[in-house]
């Protein structure tokens, strides 16, 4: 068991998927920032808090590049990483593999709920979890039904709009609104002037909310669906072992890589088009078009950027420059919820108190400051002169019950002794 508890070693580590897991990081933050400085409950109606040029054009292009690609691309690598990670406990433990993935599964649930009911809203740790679960129980399928699974997700958001046009009213959309101007109007109170007590008790009933109310839940189930459709297709490549495939897959690769751009970028027309003509919360027949080619759209575009960031990591130059971000990448749990400390810090009444005030510019601003300037330098430093994220330690350490047989598991590895 203790060695299960032991870091990959180094040789064993996949450089590539540090550098996309650092990446999606990033990513993640920037699309995060608007959840950080706004209510979430902001622009349900179409407008907009930040309606100049400046903050119009960073939003939009905030929106085209980053949206939904990249808690896309991490679904994707927790698909890939549950294969490795299961296979080591099968090689290890097969008696006890299953139980032992569940205690990690169970680990990241509850540090999920906790980041969502205290912290912030937008936690996605706890859907990875449930979902993760999914993974257990698909692990004996044939990657026909895997497919399958994922082809039927993609066309989700056809069966979903076919039943709100069918279900809902314009009375019970309007109830919605005005249901989510409430949340704002608390938000805009508590989260800009209380205490992180009482923003603590909000963000609980917002939870709540979100999985109690018939018409949230469904809302929030298209997002499960969107991330079951990357992590299912991450499951896939990580079974058929493709990551340790990738140079004599480079052909395929770049032929994947150009088709999803053209075809990302043909649906994301048709969303923005769609998202110029309608309003957020308007139940339109025009949906059964804007809403599936979205979903596309950032599966496409989410697969090109993972290609194209797969086909830099083969090159020894690129391999340098990106070695800064693939030390994010090891520590992704740690670098993820350092992001919402820092985050809610700035923004929250009980921190500098900038909430409602910073626009989408700036908060692109602030993302990369966060990123680049804390998170990177922060992370090469940290491993240098240690050998786990300090939350990756600790998950481990829950996951398996056992604590390593010396206290300096954190450090790095200490060289042999060269042989006289």
């Amino acid at each position: 068991m203790t060695a299960l508890i032991e870091p990959l070693p180094s040789s064993e580590r996949i450089l590539t998927l540090d550098i996309v897991r650092g990446i999606a990081l990033l990513g993640i933050l920037i699309m995060n920032m608007p959840g950080f400085a706004l209510s979430f409950w902001v622009d349900l109606d179409g407008s907009h808090l930040f309606s100049d040029p400046v903050n119009r054009t960073a939003e939009v292009v905030r929106d085209a590049l980053f949206s939904g690609k990249f808690n896309s691309m991490f679904s994707l690598l927790f698909g890939i990483g549950f294969t490795i990670q299961f296979g080591r406990l099968m090689e290890r433990q097969p008696d006890r593999a299953v139980w032992i993935y569940c205690r990690r599964l169970l680990v990241l649930l509850v540090l999920g709920l906790l980041h969502a009911m205290i912290f912030w809203g937008g936690d996605v740790l706890h859907v990875y979890a449930i979902l993760g679960f999914g993974l257990l129980l698909l692990r004996h399928v044939s990657d026909r039904v895997v497919i399958g699974l994922i082809v039927a997700c993609i066309f989700f958001p056809v069966v979903s709009q076919v039943l709100r046009l069918t279900f809902l009213t314009p009375q019970m959309m309007t109830e919605q609104l005005a249901i989510g101007k409430i949340f704002e109007n608390a938000d805009n109170v508590v989260l800009a002037h209380g205490t992180f007590v009482e923003a603590a008790r909000l963000r609980i009933v917002e939870f709540i909310y979100s999985y109690a109310d018939p018409i949230a839940l469904w809302g929030f189930l298209g997002f499960y669906v969107q991330m079951t459709t990357t992590m299912l297709l991450g499951f896939l490549i990580g079974r058929n072992g493709w990551v340790r495939r990738i140079p004599e897959l480079g052909p395929l690769i770049r032929r994947l890589q150009w088709g999803a751009l053209a075809v990302g970028l043909a649906c994301a027309v048709v969303f923005s088009i769609g998202g110029i003509l309608l309003k957020p919360m308007e139940i339109s027949p025009w949906r059964l078009i804007t809403s599936p080619s979205y979903a596309l759209s950032r599966l496409a575009l989410m697969c090109f950027y993972v290609l194209t960031i797969v086909r830099l990591a083969q090159l020894s130059s690129w391999q340098h420059r990106l070695a800064p971000i693939a030390a994010t990448g090891k520590a992704p749990l740690t670098n993820y919820l350092m992001q919402t400390l820092i985050a809610t810090t700035i923004f929250s009444g009980w921190g500098l108190g900038w909430w409602g005030t910073v626009g989408p510019a700036l908060q692109l601003v602030i993302a990369f400051a966060i990123y680049f300037v804390i998170q990177v330098p922060l992370s090469v430093w940290w491993f240098k002169h240690h050998r786990y994220g300090p939350l990756e330690y600790a998950w481990r350490v829950l996951t398996y019950g056992v604590l390593p047989p010396s206290p300096d598991i954190l450090a790095p590895r200490t060289p042999p002794p060269a042989h006289r």
